[in-house]
């Protein structure tokens, strides 16, 4: 217990945001979660549109990336951005190609961005397939256009139901983050690897980390059962 509290006065600046010059630890990581899940999101809602598209080539092309993206470890796909893409002559000549793919944070930013974005696609297109047929012949009754019933009718309706399916992909993407220190990114699980080559406390140090992770993902749960009870409050049962 003493080694456990001199380990956490010592270090507990870098598990949490700083080392005194970068931004380190539950920062980083958070950081990295918020920016691919906005972005993927973000990207994710109109690609399910056209993913559930009557153009054929367009709902091939959504499904050629998603199955690509869910069908390779995300582990692969941040080391094809950080030293499989650098690789190539057309992106290393490049200016502004060259200048991007040497930052790892870069490149673990993309990876992950495509990677939940790919899955996020396939959960908003399955709750737009869902879509109850009687709302959508309502609304093309009142004279809608395909925009306005997207807009105001299946993409409300179809966010909302997807919000628990939705809230599994945020919680699995915090856990994905931890390969994010094979580009030299210093999230949670690089500090705590840190740390354990510098004590030799292993259990302490991955522990910390442990608990780090434990509390992100039960204040997620927390948030998204609150919004699940705000915006999906129509589907419990009523009492008589």
């Amino acid at each position: 217990m003493q080694d456990l509290i001199q380990l956490i006065q010592q270090y507990w600046r870098n598990y949490l945001f700083s080392d005194g010059y970068h931004f380190t630890g539950v920062a980083i990581t958070l950081w990295l979660l918020v920016v691919s899940i906005g972005v993927g999101f973000c990207l994710s809602v109109p690609f399910a549109v056209a993913r559930v598209s009557k153009k054929k080539w367009l709902a091939g092309l959504v499904w050629l990336f998603t199955y690509i993206f869910r069908g390779t470890p995300l582990y692969v796909q941040l080391l094809l951005c950080y030293t499989g893409l650098y690789s190539l002559e057309i992106v290393r000549n490049h200016e502004l190609t060259s200048a991007f793919f040497r930052s790892g944070m870069n490149c673990t930013l993309l990876a992950f961005t495509l990677n939940t974005c790919a899955y996020t696609t396939e959960i908003f297109a399955g709750a737009i397939k869902s879509t109850p047929y009687g709302e959508i012949e309502a609304a093309r009754a009142y004279g809608m256009s395909s925009f306005t019933l997207y807009r105001r009718v299946i993409l409300p309706s179809a966010l909302r139901r997807a919000l628990p399916y939705y809230s599994n992909e945020v919680i699995l993407m915090l856990h994905a983050t931890t390969v994010a220190f094979t580009a030299t990114v210093p999230d949670i699980l690089k500090i705590a690897r840190d740390v354990n080559s510098a004590t030799y406390q292993t259990f302490t140090a991955f522990g910390i980390a442990a608990m780090l992770y434990l509390i992100i993902s039960f204040t997620l749960v927390w948030l998204f059962r609150r919004a699940e009870r705000r915006w999906l409050a129509y589907l419990r049962p009523q009492g008589k």
